[in-house]
């Protein structure tokens, strides 16, 4: 990934300044009232220090403790109460999960319409597949290795996922604050238990456990596995009612930094000149996917009777952290959305490619005389 070479002697003291200028960002943001300002002020200033010509860089590394971090404290929030909330909806769940299958064929088809001459080199089931696998709403790394074993453009596949991550996350959080004020909302997550203050050694403990699950999750070459680990981790600790520590409010911001970081490093000049047409139509596809999920969400609210801002983040099209970060800063329903975004991710994985080849199975049946 483009500003992740660690390679090059001069990376450590660029990622150095570049977070600097990061915290920077977000101060500014947060005294601006910015939601999720330890989020998005670093994204912002780290896409237009790239987009300006300096080389901003981010850290695999950190970026990984950042997910550690944060999978760890909204693991804290599944409670036995609100794990017994969450899993009455698993009903609710599936219907979101087809809903995301459903959302990545539309797109699917509005991005094979964009692919235009970007693809002129491809065979039709080769842009089929760029299209498909650029949009499933699934992590961005494993579509692009799926795509990669389809044949498809694996570049195009990594930018349209790139652009709309950062969509979704410059987005929601704004229509999300708006959403509290417009309709009064209080805050929609009660305080999990041992979360009001830091404790030590219980602090320690909780790193060494949920950091236990992260090398496990990822020796399993699992998605996303230093979200996962901890958070399955810190899940299992809070519904068996063992309360360790809070995670230290510095040390989520911290988190939330890196990853803003990790996210505004994609952007560059060159990544622009990419293909313009394709990424401006994955800009406006998301737009549309984010409508559409909008109006889901009110659906789903009149079925469950959830609020209908936490169903939004829970059927947002962004990544789980982002998505969960939104709504543990927001305070809209950390464990709905959590658990929401989990299930998608596991069943867009498990699903895209078998799906892709039924589609193209279908069409054959079809074409055939």
């Amino acid at each position: 990934m483009a500003g992740t070479n660690h390679g090059d002697a001069g990376h450590w003291p660029r990622a150095g300044l570049t977070l600097v200028l990061a915290a920077g960002a977000a101060l500014l943001a947060a005294r601006a009232r910015v939601p999720v300002p330890w989020m998005i002020g670093p994204l912002l200033v780290t896409a237009a220090a790239r987009m300006a010509g300096w080389q901003a860089v981010s850290s695999t590394g950190l970026r990984n403790a950042g997910q550690w971090v944060i999978g760890g404290a909204l693991g804290l929030y599944f409670t036995p109460q609100v794990t017994a909330l969450v899993l009455g909806l698993w009903w609710a769940v599936a219907l979101a999960v087809l809903f995301a299958l459903g959302l990545g064929v539309l797109f699917g088809g509005w991005m094979n319409r964009a692919l235009g001459t970007a693809g002129a080199e491809l065979t039709p089931l080769q842009r089929r597949a760029t299209a498909w696998f650029a949009s499933s709403v699934g992590g961005a790394s494993e579509m692009t290795l799926l795509a990669e074993r389809a044949g498809a453009r694996a570049d195009l596949v990594a930018a349209a996922h790139s652009v709309r991550m950062t969509v979704v996350v410059l987005v929601l959080p704004f229509a999300m604050q708006w959403a509290r004020l417009h309709w009064q909302l209080p805050a929609l997550d009660a305080t999990p238990p041992g979360r009001a203050a830091a404790e030590w050694p219980g602090l320690l403990w909780l790193g060494l456990a949920t950091g236990a699950g992260a090398w496990l999750m990822s020796r399993t070459r699992r998605a996303n596995p230093w979200f996962i680990g901890p958070l399955l981790v810190a899940m299992a600790l809070t519904m068996a009612d063992v309360h360790l520590s809070a995670v230290p409010k510095a040390l989520t911001n911290a988190a939330q930094l890196v990853i803003g970081v990790s996210l505004g490093v994609r952007f560059s000049r060159p990544f622009l000149r990419t293909a313009p047409r394709w990424l401006a139509a994955a800009a406006v596809g998301t737009l549309g996917m984010i409508a559409l999920c909008a109006g889901f969400a009110e659906l789903l609210a009149g079925l469950t009777g959830l609020h209908p801002v936490t169903l939004m983040l829970a059927t947002a099209p962004g990544g789980i952290a982002e998505m969960a970060i939104t709504a543990q800063v927001l305070q809209l329903g950390v464990a709905v959305v959590t658990a929401f975004q989990v299930c998608r991710l596991v069943a867009v994985l498990l699903l895209a490619e078998p799906l892709f080849g039924w589609l193209e199975r279908r069409r054959w049946r079809r074409a055939a005389p």
